[in-house]
């Protein structure tokens, strides 16, 4: 792990060129410098990791960073490089030992990136099909990625996987007020052991037809924004909560429903029906939230020079791990009653 300071790279998620001069000015010579992408996802059915290089000029011969980036050669190495995972399980005393299992990953290209700062529309990622582990108590898996360059010289990065058995959403019903209150509920889950970086969302869905038309899925969300574990309230051993508003869902929908009401009882003009009410948690390692914070503090900070985040030994970027969570949770009598007594939004339950 290393913070490190650096003038301009290729970053696949986070592009910042529209607020900076697109003239670059280097203080170097050209140097050969890997940038490295990856979220590992224990859920997920394909993992990706994403290998470019940092591009530049020199202070003879500066470059202008949009033009640059949009030319595929640019930011790509010309052949296939040797890149897998190699996998390890922690003993006890959490010392880490290869397994003896490693994936060789494979390149795919993505053909329908849509144009932007970067070229498009197609985009080479490195990939791998088979099924990363977690683990769970003296017995979580990690993953280092090992990269060989044409020239030989390796990359490196290791990441403890997130998404064990410990991490679920101990809330099972939700709790909404049609009247007006300051009061709020409680939303429980209980944190993985390997995260450090939550972002929770709420989710009601619903379907609404109007008169002549066909049946639409619709659907209102909040999300509490991505925060640190030690940003929520602590409950007991690790489970926390965060609070919401009673008025939420009310008030939320009368805005998303806005004037499409129904007119008369016997010829409706709409007719909406209840689905689920979903909770999703995302949860991100211990680098992600590294490089979070470093990004969050490069927004507030006045100073002028670039610091960034990277746990890519040999280049640059961010090799970490995350999952999501869902759970399909019940609204209260009480709440249902509420919504269906406003009649003017016309909503059944089906």
């Amino acid at each position: 792990m290393k913070l490190s300071y650096f003038i301009l790279i290729f970053a696949l998620f986070i592009a910042v060129f529209a607020s900076c001069s697109t003239d670059v000015d280097l203080y170097a010579d050209y140097k050969d410098v890997p940038i490295i992408y990856a979220m590992l996802d224990s859920r997920a059915d394909t993992n990706y990791v994403k290998i470019t290089r940092a591009f530049c000029g020199t202070n003879d011969n500066p470059i202008n960073a949009n033009e640059v980036a949009l030319i595929y050669d640019s930011s790509n190495y010309p052949e296939k490089l040797d890149v897998r995972f190699i996998e390890l399980k922690s003993t006890y005393g959490n010392k880490y030992e290869p397994t003896g299992r490693v994936l060789i990953l494979d390149t795919l290209t993505i053909h329908d990136k849509e144009e932007g700062v970067f070229y498009s529309p197609d985009q080479v990622v490195y990939y791998t099909s088979e099924h990363l582990k977690v683990g769970t108590g003296d017995g979580k898996y990690s993953y280092r990625l090992l990269a060989v360059k044409p020239d030989g010289d390796t990359i490196t990065a290791k990441t403890t996987m997130v998404g064990n058995e410990e991490f679920s959403i101990e809330t099972g019903g939700m709790n909404f007020q049609l009247a007006p209150t300051d009061a709020v509920g409680k939303l429980f889950f209980r944190a993985d052991g390997a995260a450090s970086l939550y972002d929770v969302k709420i989710e009601f869905n619903y379907r609404e037809q109007k008169a002549g038309q066909e049946m639409q899925m619709k659907k209102i969300s909040r999300s509490f924004g991505t925060k640190t574990i030690n940003e929520y309230a602590h409950l007991i051993e690790n489970t926390y909560y965060l609070e919401y508003s009673l008025n939420w869902l009310f008030n939320t929908l009368g805005n998303a429903i806005g004037g499409d009401t129904v007119m008369d009882a016997n010829h409706p003009n709409v007719v909406r029906y209840m689905d689920d009410f979903v909770i999703s948690i995302s949860a991100g390692g211990d680098d992600l939230n590294y490089y979070y914070l470093a990004n969050q503090g490069q927004i507030n900070s006045p100073i002028s020079l670039v610091t960034t985040y990277t746990n890519i030994e040999g280049g640059y970027g961010l090799f970490s791990s995350r999952t999501t969570i869902k759970r399909t949770v019940t609204l209260t009598s009480s709440c249902k009653r509420d919504l269906f007594s406003v009649s003017a939004w016309g909503f059944k339950e089906q």
